[in-house]
């Protein structure tokens, strides 16, 4: 794209990690004077918008001087010793896996920035609130950066204490019962992942995933393998979350502030699935191949599941939530991309990672409009909603219903959006799975995922249905309109919208990068 010195591209990526954890620290200083603009609270939110548009920038900047002829290189990489007697390094780099996500992370931050300079996060102590997310991005980026294990596990903990704060303080109801759920899921399957991954460092005698990566499982013996797979497959199981470990997930979307959704299914849940590509299938690629028709099995399950529970909550007189029903929405869609790393062939994973992608988008985006929606009625139950009046959001907010019917459409895999591709991809994958996989089971989940589609699309129609057309049973007559679309909103979403259409259209953009990388890592190696 453009030539970039090396060492100024290591910069930039060390800056993308440490930045939001330096603006977190200083967000809890006082502001000086002729900083503090209107208020106090003001500065730190104007801090927040001004550190996450740094990140963003340099993110931007690091995928235009990325090498796009050779994805499969890990490019700007920082190696330097940090605890020698545990062979702990400070190992950073990107390729073609983890560029879109780093990039997709600062961008929905710096979209959550910018949404709550606007509007304020309701409660006490914006410091900690912009303290906060910083702390979640910065270790939410450093997951994709790192090239270590116990690193890698560091920062995938790091997310879990300002989730957890994010929900509990600045949540709705029922927070403290969601975010309690959240930490003691979270916690326990990262234990048991803890324990698989020192059980790799010891038996392979290092922690670098690179080396790991290019040994592809030599140096571990069949059983090692398996136990390692099932001790970190748990925890990054819930992380992501495979049904039956999803149960926190609906609870916490429900209950969290509009920004702690938005991160939460935009780059949380990536973590788990990006683990999954970057350790599991390189590092123990036998132990995964053993359970790979198991992840399989639940993965499709949770596809039709997730699509269940929606249609449950979407049915006249449920009195069901809208971002309960994204929430389980979700559970469907990473059960795609569960299904496409579970066919271990480059079509599937390949799929798994544009998913990955499209749902960060997507969903993101539905759950900022289930925000909007809920600022301006007091509500998100369903029933509520379409009972408001006859023409319901076309009618009263007609911006807010287009983009509302514009993500619900996107979410179910219409053609042309970036829904589409990913799970076409993992079904294809399925449809013809690695070698030693039984191709019956995997038709029969293909068959399964495919049942799942259907359903996504009934759910979401319906939803459309009722709260941007009004149920025809409601009171008729004329109903006062609501505020539609605001300034800030609309600078907010169109950067997903633009996405969103583009990855669709598009998506040898995103499949130049992350193929190539994905047929080194299947093959064995990485550099």
């Amino acid at each position: 794209m453009i030539g970039i010195n090396e060492s100024v591209m290591r910069f930039l990526l060390a800056f993308v990690v440490v930045g939001p954890l330096l603006g977190a620290a200083a967000a809890l200083l006082p502001a000086p004077p002729g900083l503090k603009g209107r208020s106090p609270e003001q500065a730190v939110l104007r801090h927040g918008v001004l550190v996450t548009g740094a990140v963003l920038a340099a993110a931007v900047v690091l995928a235009l001087g990325f090498d796009h002829h050779h994805p499969a290189t890990m490019q700007a990489q920082t190696d330097i010793s940090w605890i020698p007697a545990l062979h702990v390094r400070v190992h950073l780099g990107i390729d073609g896996i983890s560029l879109p996500l780093l990039v997709l992370t600062a961008l929905l931050t710096f979209l959550c920035a910018v949404h709550s300079y606007f509007k304020p996060p309701a409660g006490p102590a914006p410091k900690a609130f912009v303290a906060l997310v910083l702390l979640l991005e910065g270790g939410t980026l450093a997951s994709f950066a790192v090239l270590d294990l116990l690193l890698f596990f560091l920062a995938f903990e790091t997310v879990l204490v300002p989730m957890y704060f994010l929900i509990a303080r600045w949540g709705g109801e029922g927070r403290t019962r969601a975010a309690w759920k959240f930490i003691l899921f979270t916690l326990l399957g990262s234990v048991v992942m803890l324990l698989g991954l020192l059980l790799i460092g010891i038996k392979s005698g290092t922690l670098d995933m690179v080396a790991l990566a290019t040994d592809n499982g030599r140096s571990l013996s069949a059983s090692v393998q398996v136990i390692a797979v099932l001790a970190i497959g748990i925890g990054l199981a819930v992380k992501t979350p495979m049904w039956p470990l999803h149960s926190w997930l609906p609870d916490a979307h429900t209950a969290a502030p509009t920004t702690g959704s938005v991160l939460l299914a935009g780059v949380l849940l990536k973590m788990g699935t990006y683990g999954f590509v970057r350790i599991l299938l390189p590092v123990a690629p036998h132990g995964f191949r053993v359970f790979a028709p198991y992840l399989a099995a639940f993965a499709v399950v949770g596809i039709v599941y997730g699509s269940l529970a929606c249609l449950s909550l979407a049915r006249r007189g449920a009195r069901g939530d809208l971002k309960r029903l994204i929430a389980y929405s979700s559970v469907g869609h990473m059960g795609f991309v569960l299904l496409g790393i579970a066919t271990m062939t480059p079509t599937g994973v390949n799929g798994a990672l544009f998913a990955n992608i499209a749902h960060g988008l997507i969903t993101g985006l539905l759950f900022f409009l289930a925000g909007a929606v809920k600022d301006r009625t007091g509500t998100t139950d369903l029933d509520t909603l379409a009972e408001e009046g006859g023409a319901a959001l076309y009618g009263r907010a007609p911006r807010l219903g287009g983009l509302l019917a514009f993500g619900a459409v996107a979410s179910l895999g219409l053609p042309g959006l970036a829904g589409f591709w990913g799970e076409v991809l993992a079904l294809f994958g399925a449809f013809d799975p690695a070698a030693g996989l039984s191709r019956a089971a995997y038709l029969t989940f293909t068959a399964v995922g495919a049942f799942g589609t259907l359903l996504t699309a009934a759910y979401m129609l319906t939803v459309v249905r009722r709260v941007c057309m009004g149920d025809p049973s409601g009171a008729p007559g004329d109903t006062p309109a609501l505020m539609d679309v605001r300034g800030y909103e609309f600078a907010a979403w169109t950067p997903l919208v633009a996405l969103t259409v583009v990855a669709g259209l598009w998506p040898k953009a995103l499949l130049g990068l992350t193929d190539p990388a994905v047929q080194q890592l299947l093959a064995g190696g990485t550099r």
